[in-house]
């Protein structure tokens, strides 16, 4: 057994949604981080009291318990990880992992029992469901009813409302009402916001950008009350993801951003950010509304009865105190001109980014925040409407795209170390051909490469700064094919410029020359001589008769024990059932595998003495040599032809290159001539052939004469 346990794929239910995230048990606590949001629960080993094991509807969960009465739930465990879970408990927490069924009978009467931070309603002794009370927003009673309304959710496409409960009066005593003990037990819990008391301190008229507009900030213990003209929000410190204390690119104003989740609702509008605008040179005197033992007693000295210095301080420690959460800052990131952030745009308004130590910030409208672990690569993209800017574009893990753009490329260089540093991975680096989709996202082998783009940047930020007119003369140059020849041609260019003032006709011509002789020049082309293709090897047919290849050992063995592998492993599937075996495979003794490697050497042995038998008695070659010779004629005939229709080709070619100023021949044309030509062809060719054949005849015709008149001289001289 380990010192940790660790699940990936873990699901917490949150408000009617499953968020994913990773667990892990370790000695010392359990800590689960949740994938969407980043957020990290952490419960001591010593605090856990009570784990059960549930079947739910994502396979199975753990239920765990506190001492101070919170609950914990997570989903998504196999029924093969509880062996194995249920003895790390006993090992390191000293608590059993006890089985828990749950109530399937569909009964809506029973038993209500709290339990910590839970209303759980049972069956019979078994739980049929359970309510978070940190859920319910509101509790009204009736007439033997109470109703629970709850928090809704955005991410969820069904959400429960409320839920009534029916309470039966009291048989025993009469003075306690059942109605409002209930009641009372569910708002002790429950998540209601009660401004009641006065508030501990209240920051007037601050200047909000989102939601936009002058709030008065009312500072409570448990929640946070903005109040304005128009609308009022109050913030429960429990929803406070983030704090974040940013400095405006002026180096005058403080943003301070809170991160919300859930968010707070204007109509259809939700603002998952929460930001102040600051002036530095603005102070205060604040004094908190309590005594100051109770200041000492609650802040533990992070705050004093009376304090005073700047505004923006004085907000980021009181909420700091409060929520209990870290304030980040930015990192060691400095841009090109000396600031924290970086000015760009996004969505066609403009704004700050701010690289942080584990992510990015953008304010303000509207804000974004990206963490390093869940950007899958960055992507530095040209600007789309000039060179002076480029884009920076983030690509997350779940797919969504942030396109940073107009950029100013003096801060590429700062940008991309601060990317390379943190070992984000980078889509389009130069020595790169295209990143590969399962990469290692965190890997830095390609660090010292020599990056162009970089170093194109830099030249020509150089070059700007310089203001010298090296680009025009760098372009003419490149132009030139072959800078021997091309000498004189830059001279008459600059020559026929020079001239041009003292006469126009001569300017022309020289103009006219040199442009002539650059299109020349640059229609020279160097032509490769062309390979000859190797005729392709014939695949070879594959003989169906023949004997089959024997199976190895593992094989063997494998075939042998599926059956017994599904049996153990109930449920199992086919891609685990061959992992499963694999691991058996190699936990088996050398004892073991030698009977099987006897099997296999036995079978191989009469695959060898079967394929001879075939191939003696005439099997696996039969129609082979017949189908390759044929193979063989057909690439010899296609060569041919090919050969003799790329020299008519290429005698067409010399044809039309040898016509002068008439060379150039339109596609209708060039149609109409090789039909003609083909037609011409025919017609000498049936011509050639009428002439042999009367050549032919003629030749025979004189031969039979002269046979028919041999005999007739022979006689004359007999005589």
């Amino acid at each position: 057994m380990g010192d940790t346990l660790e699940f990936n794929e873990i699901y917490q239910e949150a408000k009617g949604s499953w968020n994913d995230g990773r667990l892990r048990f370790s000695k010392q606590n359990v800590v689960y981080k949740s994938s969407k949001t980043g957020k990290v629960d952490s419960i001591s080993a010593g605090d856990l009291n009570m784990a059960q094991w549930r079947r739910v509807c994502l396979g199975h969960g753990i239920k765990l318990g506190t001492s101070t009465g919170n609950i914990y739930k997570y989903d998504g465990f196999r029924d093969t990880d509880f062996e194995k879970i249920s003895e790390f408990f006993k090992a390191n927490y000293k608590v059993e992992l006890t089985e828990k069924d749950m109530c399937v009978k569909g009964w809506n009467w029973g038993t209500a029992k709290f339990s910590g931070s839970h209303l759980s309603f049972e069956v019979n002794d078994n739980t049929a469901f359970e309510v978070p009370l940190s859920n319910v927003s509101q509790c009204a009673t009736g007439k033997n009813e109470v109703t629970l309304e709850f928090h809704q959710n955005d991410d969820t496409e069904v959400s429960l409302m409320e839920v009534r409960f029916y309470v039966p009066p009291s048989q025993t005593d009469e003075r306690v009402d059942p109605v409002e003990a209930f009641a009372e037990n569910v708002l002790s819990k429950a998540d209601v916001i009660q401004a009641t008391g006065d508030a501990v301190c209240i920051f007037k008229e601050l200047q909000c950008l989102t939601p936009r507009g002058r709030y008065d900030i009312r500072i409570y213990p448990t929640f946070l009350h903005l109040h304005g003209k128009t609308f009022d929000y109050k913030i429960p410190y429990t929803t406070v993801l983030r704090l974040f204390l940013l400095p405006h690119k002026d180096q005058r104003q403080m943003f301070f951003v809170i991160s919300l989740d859930p968010p707070i609702k204007q109509g259809q509008t939700r603002y998952h950010f929460l930001i102040l605008l600051f002036s530095k040179e603005e102070d205060i005197s604040l004094t908190l509304n309590m005594s100051e033992e109770d200041v000492e007693r609650r802040f533990e000295g992070k705050l004093s009865k009376n304090m005073s210095g700047s505004l923006y301080e004085m907000v980021s420690r009181v909420m700091k105190a409060l929520v209990n959460r870290k304030i980040t800052v930015p990192g060691n990131f400095q841009g090109h001109s000396g600031a924290q952030c970086i000015t760009c745009s996004y969505k066609a308004s403009s704004g700050l980014l701010y690289p942080l130590e584990r992510g990015f910030i953008y304010v303000h409208k509207p804000p974004v925040h990206l963490r390093f672990e869940e950007i899958s690569c960055v992507n530095f993209a040209r600007g789309t409407t000039t060179t002076r800017s480029f884009d920076f574009e983030i690509e997350t893990k779940q797919g969504n795209q942030y396109t940073f753009s107009s950029i100013e490329r003096e801060e590429y260089g700062k940008l991309f170390d601060f990317v390379n540093a943190k070992k984000l991975n980078i889509k389009n680096r130069g020595f790169k051909e295209g990143m590969k989709g399962k990469t290692d996202e965190y890997s830095d082998s390609d660090e010292d490469q020599h990056d162009a783009y970089l170093e194109r940047m830099k030249a020509e930020g150089k070059i700007r700064e310089e203001g010298n007119d090296s680009d025009e003369s760098d372009g003419e140059s490149d132009e030139s094919f072959n800078p021997g020849e091309e000498d004189d041609d830059i001279a008459e260019e600059y020559d026929s410029k020079a001239s041009a003032s003292d006469s126009s006709e001569e300017g022309d011509e020289s103009e006219d020359e040199s442009a002539k002789k650059k299109k020349a020049a640059k229609k020279v082309k160097v032509v490769k001589e062309k390979k000859e293709r190797k005729p392709r090897k014939e695949k070879k047919q594959k003989d169906t008769g023949g004997p089959k290849r024997p199976m190895s050992a593992y094989m063997l063995w494998l075939n042998s024990s599926r059956e017994r592998i599904k049996s153990e492993n109930p449920g199992i599937s086919i891609t685990e059932i061959s992992k499963k075996a694999g691991e058996m495979w190699r936990q088996l003794g050398k004892e073991d595998k030698e009977e099987w490697e006897t099997k296999a050497g036995e079978a191989k042995r009469q695959y060898e003495k079967a394929k001879k038998e075939y191939k003696e008695s005439g099997g696996g070659g039969g129609g082979g040599a017949s189908s390759t010779s044929t193979s063989k004629k057909e690439s010899k005939k296609s060569a041919v032809k090919k050969e003799t229709k790329r020299k008519s080709a290429g005698g067409d070619k010399d044809k039309e290159r040898g016509g002068g100023n008439d060379s150039f021949k339109s596609r209708e044309f060039i149609e109409t001539s090789e039909e003609s030509s083909s037609d011409s062809e025919r017609k000498s060719k049936t011509k050639s052939k009428t002439k042999n054949k009367s050549k032919r005849k003629r030749e025979s015709e004189e031969e039979e004469e002269e046979a028919a008149s041999t005999p007739a001289s022979s006689e004359e001289e007999s005589d």
